[in-house]
């Protein structure tokens, strides 16, 4: 019971931290805007929104972000459930933290997809308009409709791809590109703990469900030595 609570702990600890800092953010910054982490070019805070699936992806306009936002929800259900089943059968409890950050991370993102199209209005990239909370003249979308904040940036190496490089050649690049917030960062620190550490929680599974599974190559065998004997 101690570890439950120790997990729902660690949910909503992201959850808080999570949207304090996309508030701030939202609240304090235009569109593009933000500054260097202790002063240094290649960790950034920069503002950006994210229309809809991870890295600024979309999905069939306004329908599709009402599928989108809704098989999430379904997965996080899904999610919390499994999570149950590996308390209940007593998995190791790093497994059990690790399906917790992305519990918590999914929601965090939801969360901005629910509702911050209802309390916020429309970010842009004037320095001076930035978002209000719970504007006069109402959200800037409906339910589900929302944007997902992003702030974190780490253009560790800027540079230009070779030019004899087909294609890209001569293109110029950056590493790491896409803009994250912390409730990507939770999810993806629960999958790489998973697939470092807790692979064999899974291999062991599909081992067991084959181990089920009766030998027929014995029972052929068994059946042919009684036929040699009649």
């Amino acid at each position: 019971m101690k570890k439950s609570y120790s997990l729902i702990a660690i949910i909503i600890l992201i959850l808080i931290i999570d949207q304090i800092v996309k508030f701030y953010i939202k609240l304090n910054y235009p569109i593009g805007g933000g500054f260097n982490i202790l002063g240094q070019d290649w960790a950034r805070i920069h503002f950006i929104e994210n229309k809809g699936m991870a890295f600024g992806l979309s999905f069939g306009g306004e329908l599709g972000k009402y599928i989108l936002s809704v098989f999430r929800i379904f997965m996080v259900g899904f999610l919390i459930y499994f999570l149950k089943s590996i308390i209940k059968s007593k998995e190791a409890f790093g497994l059990q933290v690790s399906f917790s950050l992305i519990i918590a991370g999914a929601i965090g993102n939801i969360i901005d997809s629910a509702f911050y199209g209802l309390i916020f209005n429309n970010s842009s990239p004037h320095s001076h308009n930035v978002a209000v909370l719970f504007p006069e003249g109402g959200g800037y979308a409906p339910f589900l409709q929302g944007k997902v904040v992003d702030m974190f940036h780490f253009p560790m190496i800027n540079s230009h791809f070779p030019d004899w490089m087909p294609i890209w050649g001569g293109d110029s690049f950056s590493f790491f590109r896409p803009v994250f917030n912390v409730a990507d960062s939770s999810i993806s620190i629960g999958v790489f703990l998973i697939l470092i550490f807790y692979r064999s929680f899974f291999i062991s599974d599909k081992k067991n469900d084959n181990s089920d599974k009766p030998d027929t190559d014995v029972s052929v065998q068994s059946y042919d030595n009684q036929s040699e004997t009649d």
